[in-house]
């Protein structure tokens, strides 16, 4: 069955013209049920993560700033949310669930949070909508008890996951392996095992054959126990943020190639979502919807039991 990790307190309030479009997490999971792609039964709630597994990856000052609400308004900032508990709660929730889905992909050979990809946590700080780096904490545990000796992170989000980066940096366990927007956030890039930096208006072609022509090679050098995909959709044409050129057929094509390669070398894939910013929901909803559909057909045929 297709794990899927999902809590309403994925949706935080932002104000009406927040860049962030914070209705998709509750749009998602209404237009698969409504299709019949998935039932009810899919989705488990996450647990919230402990102090302790926050520490695996995080340093104990900015956990300590995040718990009592003590960030000057310049840490805070580059958040991009209102910092508020509810804020820090809804992040640890998304993380464990990255780490939840991580367990159900070992598994089921795939499973996928509703939100996550929060690549841009540093270990000391915050940035670009991101508190706890889900994918790092979630790759740390697993290393901690044992439940994976090498992790491939596969981040296809149009920005570079700069907090991936920095936190695995020393860590030849996990292997972090970017494409991206050359000419984007973060302006400061960090230095990834692999980063594949793309022009701008980047178009599907060019794009799914860098793919082809890295990810195969990887699975193989790598040989990683499980792979975590960030599978953004800011990587649209129509994306306000993206700055390339992909249609939806595009990064349809990309998702199948991605979940493709990793079941054909038997690796459980975790898949996170990242970012997405078109002008209009729909592309931002239907995109990230398709990642669903591909996973489901891919591994447990056209529907839900």
């Amino acid at each position: 069955m297709l794990k899927i990790a999902y809590s309403d307190v994925f949706r935080y309030a932002v104000p009406e013209k927040h860049r962030f479009p914070m209705q998709k997490y509750t749009m998602i999971p209404e237009r698969l049920l409504a299709e019949g792609t998935i039932t009810s039964a899919n989705f488990f709630a996450p647990k919230r993560l402990s102090e302790e597994e926050i520490l695996t990856t995080h340093t104990a000052e900015y956990w300590y700033k995040l718990k009592t609400q003590t960030l000057s308004t310049k840490e805070a900032r580059p958040i991009g949310f209102e910092m508020t508990p509810s804020l820090v709660d809804r992040g640890r929730y998304i993380a464990h669930a990255t780490y939840e889905c991580a367990l159900y992909a070992q598994q089921y050979g795939v499973a996928m949070n509703v939100a996550g990809g929060t690549h841009h946590a540093f270990a000391d700080h915050g940035e670009g909508f991101c508190v706890f780096n889900d994918v790092c904490i979630a790759s740390n545990l697993l290393l901690n008890r044992g439940q994976a000796q090498k992790i491939l992170v596969v981040d296809l989000d149009v920005h570079q996951g700069n907090g991936n980066a920095s936190i695995m940096a020393n860590e030849p366990r996990v292997f972090i392996f970017s494409i991206h927007g050359a000419k984007n956030y973060p302006f400061r890039k960090q230095i990834s095992d692999l980063d594949i930096e793309l022009e701008n208006d980047t178009g599907d072609e060019e794009y799914l054959e860098i793919l082809a022509e890295t990810l195969p090679r990887l699975i193989k050098d790598v040989a990683p126990d499980i792979i975590f995909y960030q599978s953004a959709v800011d990587v649209l044409a129509t994306d306000k943020l993206g700055k390339l050129g992909l249609t939806q057929q595009g990064c349809m094509a990309r998702d199948e190639y991605v979940l493709r390669q990793a079941k054909a070398a038997n690796i459980p894939v975790a898949i996170v979502m990242g970012g997405g910013y078109s002008e209009n929901i729909e592309d931002v909803v239907e995109a990230h919807c398709n990642t669903f559909r591909i996973a489901q057909r891919l591994y447990f045929g056209e529907a839900a039991d």
